[in-house]
């Protein structure tokens, strides 16, 4: 996503307040379960850093680094963490499949939030995976989410644009190719019995896997963490909190516990 048209809709309809907020909050919640005690974590795709922001804000103890393909994404990403005053981030331009700038074993954690399926194959998926491993110190903390494929294209157009009114159509045309370009479900098990650490745990949204969560175990989040969480959760609009409630359900129903808004 190089043009500076799909940059700018992906941005704008992709921040903090839109539709995508039940989500944001979702993962912010999960991936600081699972990054408690890191000192620095990296997050591979961070795209405009509309999440990434949001995780560095709720642990302000942690060194985050984004890493992007996209030059245009990380302007944003700049602009968007120094207009929020957010200090504990940093970017880096380079390929998630070739993370050469960082040594063995130098990385507390590794996150990432809905960008894996920009990859082209899943050999790039598996490069991905090694490099994750690679860079991981022993007993490092992964949380890794995308979009799972879906089998019919009838299911993958009724989701692109189901908030197509409340979003530009390049977002909702964004949607949809992410959708079609998926990784299934299965083949991000198996790759990650293959090529991550033994700890890692996967979990599908449960009856229909759309989205997939790859984490190691989560730690017990501070209590005024989870305060702000759940504050956060009832100051959204009805209906985003509706989104984030069925996001909690269908991934308890799959076994992913404990719930951060609990």
């Amino acid at each position: 996503m190089d043009g500076p048209d799909q940059v700018a809709a992906y941005a704008q309809a992709g921040r903090i307040d839109g539709v995508m907020s039940a989500a944001y909050l979702y993962h912010t919640a999960s991936a600081s379960q699972v990054i408690q005690s890191c000192g620095t974590v990296v997050d591979l795709g961070c795209g405009p850093a509309t999440q990434l922001v949001q995780i560095a804000q709720m642990n302000p103890d942690v060194r985050f680094v984004g890493i992007d393909l996209s030059s245009e994404m990380l302007a944003k990403a700049t602009a968007y963490a120094e207009a929020g005053g957010v200090r504990n981030v940093e970017f880096r331009e380079c390929d998630i499949t070739r993370l050469t700038f960082l040594p063995d074993q130098s990385i507390d954690g590794v996150i990432s939030t809905m960008a894996l399926h920009h990859l082209p194959t899943l050999e790039h998926l598996r490069s991905t995976f090694s490099e994750i491993r690679r860079i991981l110190r022993p007993n490092g903390a992964v949380y890794l989410t995308d979009f799972g494929r879906l089998k019919k294209l009838a299911s993958v157009i009724f989701f692109a644009y189901l908030n197509a009114r409340h979003q530009p159509h390049l977002f909702s045309l964004d949607y949809e190719r992410s959708l079609r370009a998926a990784f299934l479900y299965d083949e991000f098990e198996m790759l990650a019995k293959q090529e991550l650490p033994p700890a890692i745990q996967c979990f599908g949204t449960f009856l229909v896997p759309m989205l997939t969560v790859l984490r190691t175990p989560p730690k017990p989040l501070k209590e005024e963490t989870s305060a702000v969480l759940r504050q956060m959760r009832s100051a959204l609009p009805r209906r985003y909190r509706a989104d984030l409630d069925d996001l909690r359900f269908f991934f308890r129903l799959s076994g992913m516990s404990p719930d951060p808004f609990s």
